[in-house]
């Protein structure tokens, strides 16, 4: 099943998500034959980021919840908000 995450950082938080970047990169690349896609989030300048987008290959909902519950970023209190969805893929 695929689920996308939508995680939006709380204001003035870029500090924390740079401090934690790494770590964030290292444990996404642990679950990585599970991402289907995923990558930050740009602000209007197209450079500074201001959250995160990944869509999951994944059997349940509950294995998102595993993954998000041990992301350094979430760890790090880094989102104002995360979005978790069912998500179908269409081929156009």
């Amino acid at each position: 099943m695929l689920y996308a995450v939508y995680a939006t950082d709380k204001p003035g938080s870029q500090a924390i998500r740079m401090a934690n970047r790494p770590a964030h990169l290292a444990y996404a690349k642990e679950w990585g034959q599970h991402v289907v896609m995923g990558g930050p989030l740009l602000a209007d300048d197209n450079q500074t980021m201001v959250g995160s987008l990944v869509i999951f290959d994944l059997p349940d909902r509950a294995s998102v919840e595993r993954y998000l519950a041990g992301d350094p970023y979430g760890k790090a209190g880094l989102f104002e908000s995360v979005i978790v969805r069912a998500y179908k893929k269409i081929d156009l």
